[in-house]
């Protein structure tokens, strides 16, 4: 039995399978792969993340499977929604639908106030990085943006993972453009006005919004999951119903 192809992308923090436990599921229905964007390795030193490459990884992972068949749907979560999208206006033929969760799109909506008020907060953190060390890094990313203090790293993945964050890019610089014509659903989790404001503006450019409380992950919740299973089974029926 033929199965469409669902890939999802990690953000800054866990990534492949690790980043999506309540979706392992779905491997079930559909051919689920969980990537490793650009930079993130199990082993390797982490490395300066890259927008475009991991634009790069998204496309490669929808290309002709072998099976004579090509794309799928796209699933992202907060930093890995930029290369979802970037990935989407390149090949929209290859992106049967978007599920965009708590995405760090920032650069859409820079002008509004939410995101201008975050990027003030950041900006002057992110100018610095590269003079602070991992751990300084992102005990200040941490305090900024979720006000939490973490433990300090001790184990080789925790000091691989601080060093990880502090390679992110700033997000507001990414080059985002809107995607034209791929269905996309957004989901939030309700706690933070800059994540609704880039939901708010998705949903004006034709996304459909969805909140399951779940602070920045809401897809570990039961809510969260069921509305990104519904969202791709009806899109996928969609397809099919075209199809016959």
């Amino acid at each position: 039995m033929f199965k469409q192809r669902v890939v999802f992308v990690h953000g800054a923090g866990s990534f492949g399978a690790a980043a999506w436990p309540r979706q392992h599921g779905m491997a079930l229905a559909y051919d689920a792969l969980f990537l490793r964007r650009h930079g993130f390795d199990p082993v390797a030193d982490p490395a300066e993340s890259s927008f475009a490459e991991d634009a790069a990884i998204i496309l490669r992972s929808l290309a002709d499977d072998g099976r004579g068949a090509a794309g799928g749907h796209v699933v992202a979560h907060s930093q890995g929604a930029i290369s979802a999208m970037m990935a989407a206006v390149e090949r929209p033929d290859l992106v049967f639908s978007l599920t965009l969760v708590e995405p760090a799109c920032l650069s859409l909506t820079a002008e509004l106030p939410a995101t201008a008020a975050h990027r003030t907060l950041m900006q002057p953190l992110f100018d610095a990085r590269h003079q602070l060390g991992d751990e300084d890094f992102q005990r200040e990313f941490l305090r900024r943006v979720f006000a939490a203090v973490p433990h300090e790293p001790s184990t080789p993945e925790e000091k691989r993972s601080a060093r990880r964050l502090r390679l992110q890019s700033p997000p507001w610089e990414a080059p985002l453009h809107i995607v034209p014509g791929v269905p996309t659903l957004v989901l939030t989790g309700g706690w933070e006005p800059l994540y609704e404001e880039i939901a708010g503006y998705l949903r004006e450019t034709g996304a459909l919004h969805r909140v399951a409380a779940g602070g920045h992950r809401p897809q570990d919740t039961a809510e969260g999951d069921r509305a990104i299973r519904s969202f791709i089974g009806e899109v996928s029926r969609g397809q099919s119903s075209r199809a016959s």
